[in-house]
């Protein structure tokens, strides 16, 4: 991961949310972003995850919309395309 990147993803605003109905309603929504911005930032939220991990949804999130996960913090995921 680039520093610039890194730096870039922290100043994000969250603006895409994944919530109890888990990652595939956001996955349209989170390639039109990716389409027009170079980061994107995802909250997982508690109802999103159940028993699984914040590293485990984003990585399945990632593989879906064909985009690298550049920072993975807390229950926020900031993917890259």
């Amino acid at each position: 991961m680039s520093n610039d990147l890194a730096a870039r993803a922290h100043d994000l605003d969250v603006t895409v949310w994944v919530g109890k109905s888990g990652i595939a309603p956001v996955v349209d929504e989170l390639q039109d972003q990716l389409q027009n911005e170079n980061l994107v930032k995802v909250k997982f939220l508690r109802a999103a995850r159940g028993g699984t991990s914040t590293e485990e949804l984003a990585e399945e999130l990632a593989e879906q919309v064909n985009a690298e996960i550049i920072d993975v913090r807390g229950h926020t995921a900031v993917f890259h395309k």
